[in-house]
């Protein structure tokens, strides 16, 4: 078992029986943190309003607390509702440096039963083109199984 499924079987027994999306939230950024030595920021950004993104649960440095969906990385995956998978933040000239030390990151917008993106999951890194094939899936299998739990 590869330890993207390690960590997702540990998530789904930690979530069982959790109906609390907040909860929910901090209890994967903290699993998925303390899992992979490669994510150096974990955590959510909630659609709070119409084309708006606020700070969720996270682990690592402060992050932005609002990041429109016209601004920067995770505005984008909020915007086009699709995973953007950035190896080189400083080759994207919408990136917000909220971390001076972010070198990688992968966004994956999380949907709700309508296909409305209602939070996105935010992973960076210090190290340049940090994330595999790999993480990038099973990221996206995360958010859909989120989306699908809590909304």
């Amino acid at each position: 078992m590869s330890i993207h499924d390690n960590v997702f079987a540990r998530i789904e027994s930690l979530l069982e029986e959790e109906d609390d999306w907040v909860s929910a939230m901090s209890t994967v950024v903290c699993e998925l943190h303390h899992s992979f030595e490669h994510f150096h920021w974990t955590g959510f950004y909630r659609t709070v309003k119409p084309n708006v993104l606020k700070i969720g649960p996270y682990q690592g440095g402060h992050g932005c607390l609002v990041i429109p969906f016209d601004k920067g990385i995770c505005g984008a995956a909020a915007r086009t509702g699709k995973t953007q998978d950035v190896p080189d933040v400083h080759a994207r000239s919408e990136h917000i440096a909220c971390s001076s030390t972010t070198l990688s990151e992968i966004v994956v917008p999380i949907k709700n039963s309508n296909g409305q993106v209602v939070a996105v999951l935010d992973l960076d890194s210090d190290l340049p083109a940090a994330f595999s094939d790999s993480d990038i899936s099973f990221a996206e299998h995360l958010s859909i199984y989120l989306g699908t739990k809590y909304f």
